[in-house]
């Protein structure tokens, strides 16, 4: 046998190939490997809230004349939503009561939970989903300096409203 052929016999191509029933064996075990770290990984996020708690429950929303009549105003880093109307000022909370993922407003004014499904009217009320109880009204009042303040910690009635 030449040096060549020996080399020849040694090279990977003439290796014997893996059989397709170990190849399996080991794409389903990784697979599975995987599928466990991933669900570990998901389990260990749901301890922690979607809306952590803030140092203050009174916020600061600003003068009334800022506000347009009929306007709908967001604050994202208080996760409430400011109408005024003909009737004055309402707060509703941005926060789904089903398990606290924040809810977005559609363009026919009503509101959708991007998480699970949930939906209420404009009025805040449930409409369709797993969420137990309409979105949250706000108690809104007034600065000493005519300030509009929010106090997100208290749930007034709907339809509850503050004039300027």
């Amino acid at each position: 046998m030449t040096q060549a052929t020996s080399d020849l016999k040694q090279s990977r191509r003439f290796e014997e190939p893996v059989p397709r029933r170990d190849f399996l064996g080991l794409a389903a075990a990784w697979s599975a490997a995987s599928a466990f770290v991933l669900a570990a990984l998901g389990a260990a996020r749901l301890p922690m809230p979607g809306v952590f708690p803030e140092s203050s429950p009174r916020v600061k929303l600003g003068r009334p004349d800022r506000f347009a009549l009929d306007s709908a105003t967001y604050f994202s880093e208080h996760h409430l939503w400011l109408f005024r109307d003909e009737q004055g000022f309402h707060a509703l909370s941005s926060v789904c009561t089903h398990l606290g993922c924040i809810v977005t407003r559609l363009d026919d004014g009503a509101f959708k939970c991007p998480c699970h499904g949930s939906q209420f009217s404009s009025a805040g009320e449930v409409t369709g989903g797993p969420a137990p109880r309409g979105l949250l009204w706000i108690a809104l009042s007034f600065s000493p300096e005519g300030d509009l303040i929010a106090d997100k910690l208290t749930e007034v009635s709907p339809g509850t409203a503050v004039t300027a």
